[in-house]
């Protein structure tokens, strides 16, 4: 059972050596309704904390020349705030140390001046100039303005169970955590990005907050989630699923798990779950992701003992940008991340009739979050 909800894995991870190399994350992400136009816009809201122990009376950006010339490792709080579609814009307002309140344990709560990240809650504001934006490329963002007052409601979760037993987290044995509290989450209140107000409504917000933490990034990264789910059998909304999907390299220790992914979906009610770490699942997976021509497509086939899931998704380039982000360790690695929330697509889901599939539902998904970037085919 993986709809196991657990917000103490929504605590600050960042004690041990991940204080002095580390980074935890609060992602949200939703659609919203512009006032004007009455046009559907999916926005994303983070919180990302690193290195806290490495504390500076000052923001200290990784990417700043200073940074770089005196070896000098990130850490501050991050708040990340923008949207994806024709509009597309990346903000990001940084905190130091000193500046920032945070509760240690569950539940947790993170505030700066008027930025402020809880489990029911989250508020701020971003203003990035066009010559700030300009001068400081450690800055790693767009210029623009943007204000949200936001309610959260998590509905179902993801708890991806790995690492959950309080050995592996006091090994600090992967590189890279996961968990979503929020896998279908509905979000209520109003956004003003660069003048333009948007107003977020529960029924059609397509929410989702997860969360990550660890000491570095995977390398292939991917993410899918949506819970805009139709089936193409009956013709109805399925409105009590989501599905999840995510992963790509884990490593644990020095050993690299090369290819691999976590899976779930909540489908009315009924959990699929395609988990790696639980090998006694018989969980097998192959996938591939890659820019091609003006999308990137998703083609992921996870199977175990009993049932196969299989997931065809595109995300247009053009609505899609590239998301930034600094390891603890001061490098950026990920210059190519695409990242989306318009992704588009197709779940097959069977069930295994001895050397037969047959077929559960067979489902269009849209208002999907998306990611995929490699940075060693880069760099």
């Amino acid at each position: 059972m993986f709809n196991k909800k657990d917000i103490k894995r929504d605590q600050m991870m960042l004690t041990g050596s991940f204080a002095k190399k580390g980074y935890d994350w609060w992602w949200h992400s939703f659609t919203a309704i512009n006032d004007a136009t009455g046009e559907e816009v999916p926005f994303f809201i983070e919180y990302f904390i690193c290195n806290p122990k490495l504390a500076q009376p000052e923001p200290v950006l990784g990417q700043a020349d200073y940074s770089k010339q005196h070896h000098l490792k990130p850490s501050y709080l991050m708040v990340k705030a923008g949207c994806w579609g024709k509009n597309k814009c990346q903000l990001h307002r940084f905190f130091a140390w000193k500046d920032v309140s945070i509760e240690k344990k569950s539940p947790y709560n993170i505030q700066a001046a008027d930025c402020l990240a809880n489990e029911t809650q989250i508020k701020g504001s971003i203003k990035i100039t066009e010559e700030d934006a300009k001068r400081h490329p450690e800055y790693m963002c767009d210029a623009g303005e943007i204000s949200w007052n936001l309610y959260v409601d998590k509905k179902i979760a993801y708890n991806v169970g790995y690492g959950a037993s309080n050995i592996f987290r006091w090994l600090k044995a992967f590189e890279m955590y996961w968990h979503a509290e929020g896998m279908k989450s509905t979000f209520s209140g109003t956004i003003t990005l660069n003048g333009q107000s948007y107003t977020v409504r529960p029924e059609t917000s397509y929410g989702y907050a997860d969360k990550n933490w660890g000491k570095n990034f995977t390398s292939p990264w991917v993410w899918l989630s949506s819970n805009c789910i139709k089936s193409r059998i009956t013709g109805k909304e399925l409105k009590n699923s989501v599905f999840d999907i995510g992963g790509g390299r884990p490593k644990i220790f020095f050993l690299a798990l090369n290819r691999k992914l976590l899976g779930a979906f909540y489908y009315e009610g009924h959990e699929y779950e395609y988990n790696f770490s639980k090998f006694w699942t018989g969980c097998k997976t192959q996938f591939h992701a890659s820019e091609a021509g003006d999308d990137i497509v998703w083609h992921v086939r996870q199977e175990n003992k009993h049932t196969v899931m299989v997931t065809d998704i595109h995300c247009a380039q053009k609505d899609m940008l590239w998301v930034n982000y600094e390891s603890p360790d001061g490098a950026k690695r990920h210059n190519r991340l695409w990242n989306g929330g318009n992704g588009v697509g197709r779940i097959q889901l069977f069930k295994k009739n001895g050397k037969q599939l047959e077929l559960i539902d067979d489902m269009d998904v849209t208002h999907i979050g998306c990611e995929y970037g490699e940075y060693d085919k880069y760099i």
